[in-house]
């Protein structure tokens, strides 16, 4: 009887990660943030792929009752390597062997993970329900692993996250096992075992939230290099067919990286061609203008000035094409008020001197002001000549601008320059153009969807073989 008959003892539960120490060096982890930069940018990209592929493989479940093969060849692929680089740095620091580059099994890397492909499972609401299950196991699983942007994890952090919120009991344990190694020498095997522990359960509950094993997590923590418990299945030295980590070469994934960015900018085009379509049909005031909600501003001051409005060449754009149409300020105010729109250069000789806020942004509830120290002004600002349009007069007012090429800023002030400016302000646009911009965006991002779609299809393998361990055979 030939080798390749004999059995393998490989996990129980469908999840296997395994990590084995492998005499890190005391100080390169001081560094290792540094190193693992290549890795977290690609694995930014690589984690939207694996969001949006789970979204087809639930509606696939969902239908069908099936996880599509080629998805979950990939999305194992995600985790695997995902697995390697946290082992690397900052999820257990048990290795200074540099990950690879890869959505492959590395058999002789420390860090292994596999998940047994599910042939069928529950498919229809029961799904939903037995998803929402794992509520209390998300909750424990982010106590362990703490940063909910660390891209090892989620995917939605950035570099800066990866290295900084580590957070969680995994980063607490692991950052008190390197200042040992530090100091003495010595990783703590006992520290070293539970880590690998929680990230065992951590990625268990992974794959669980992805759909890509229907077992229930365990309540338990399985600590040690190995993991517990046998399951027999074919030796690796049997016949095999060729597997997951050679079809998912760099072209192919890249073809899916592409075509998962492609359907979520058709997702977010959807939303914003339907917001400006809404928007333009619902939001419209009795004149065909779309106003933000009446603020109320108040200063100590002579004035309140917004930021220089500089048109620029995306505003020289917009102006062209008469995209903001008319522009119209609302005040109302008790007192006698004057508003006018002059260029910055103009207002800003006007107000020298002058004690006056500055709005650097105008935004309900939390807008910021920059003070000017001065004194008051020389003449109230209904004497001045170098106004393009001005409103004065007390209770409510209407300022209307249609904007041109320039430099220019929005000035509030009581019409006889004294101090203590109060006003109710409203801002708005005609935006004639919102309707068909807003449809366009909806037909792109349709395009983009369709796009998008079909090159996930064309770049996710379909498997006629037999499935068997994340991808190893």
């Amino acid at each position: 009887m030939s080798e390749a008959t004999h059995p393998t003892a490989v996990p129980a539960y469908p999840v296997r990660v395994e990590g084995h120490l492998d005499k890190p060096s005391r100080w390169l982890w001081l560094v290792k943030w540094l190193f693992v930069l290549p890795h977290c940018i690609v694995l930014v990209f690589l984690w939207i792929a694996f969001v949006l592929l789970s979204l087809v493989a639930f509606v696939a479940l969902l239908f069908g009752g099936r996880y599509p093969a080629g998805i979950f060849d990939f999305n194992v692929g995600v985790l695997r390597w995902s697995w390697r680089v946290a082992f690397y740095a900052f999820a257990a620091n048990g290795t200074d062997r540099y990950p690879p580059f890869t959505l492959a099994d590395v058999p002789d890397y420390p860090a292994r993970l596999e998940i047994a492909y599910p042939e069928r499972q529950r498919h229809g609401l029961p799904l939903i329900g037995r998803w929402l299950l794992g509520i209390p196991q998300y909750v424990v699983a982010g106590i362990f692993a703490g940063s909910a942007g660390n891209v090892a994890w989620t995917g939605h952090g950035d570099s800066v996250d990866f290295v900084v919120r580590t957070g969680g009991v995994i980063g607490v344990l692991v950052f008190a096992a390197v200042l040992v190694l530090l100091f003495r020498g010595e990783y703590p095997r006992s520290i070293f075992d539970f880590v690998l522990g929680l990230n065992r359960w951590v990625l268990r509950v992974g794959a669980y939230a992805a759909l890509m094993t229907s077992e229930y997590p365990p309540f338990r923590l399985d600590g040690g290099e190995h993991e517990p418990g046998q399951m027999t299945i074919p030796s690796a030295a049997a016949p095999a067919t060729p597997g997951a980590g050679a079809r998912w070469g760099a072209g192919r994934v890249l073809a899916a990286v592409v075509a998962s960015l492609a359907v979520l900018g058709g997702l977010a085009a959807l939303a914003a061609g339907g917001i400006a379509v809404v928007f333009d049909q619902t939001q419209r005031d009795a004149s065909g203008y779309l106003m933000t909600n009446a603020t109320a501003y108040s200063t100590d001051t002579y004035a309140l000035v917004s930021d220089s409005y500089r048109t620029g060449a995306a505003g020289e754009w917009f102006v062209a094409r008469d995209l903001l149409g008319t522009v119209r300020i609302r005040t109302s105010s008790s007192r006698s008020l004057f508003v006018g729109i002059a260029p910055a250069a103009a207002v800003d000789s006007y107000l020298a001197g002058v004690r006056h806020e500055v709005a650097t942004r105008f935004d309900a509830g939390h807008t910021h002001f920059r003070l000017h120290t001065g004194a008051a002004p020389s003449a109230p600002p209904t004497a001045g000549h170098f106004w393009v349009v001005r409103s004065v007069g007390s209770d409510t007012q209407t300022l209307s601008w249609s904007p041109s090429s320039g430099d220019w800023r929005v000035v509030v002030m009581n019409a006889d320059g004294s101090r203590g400016v109060r006003a109710d302000l409203a801002i708005g646009a005609r935006l004639p153009h919102l309707l068909w911009i807003g449809i366009g965006v909806l037909g792109a991002g349709a395009l983009l969807l369709l796009a998008g779609a079909g090159g996930l299809f064309a770049a996710v393998p379909r498997r006629r073989m037999q499935p068997s361990i994340g991808g190893l055979r």
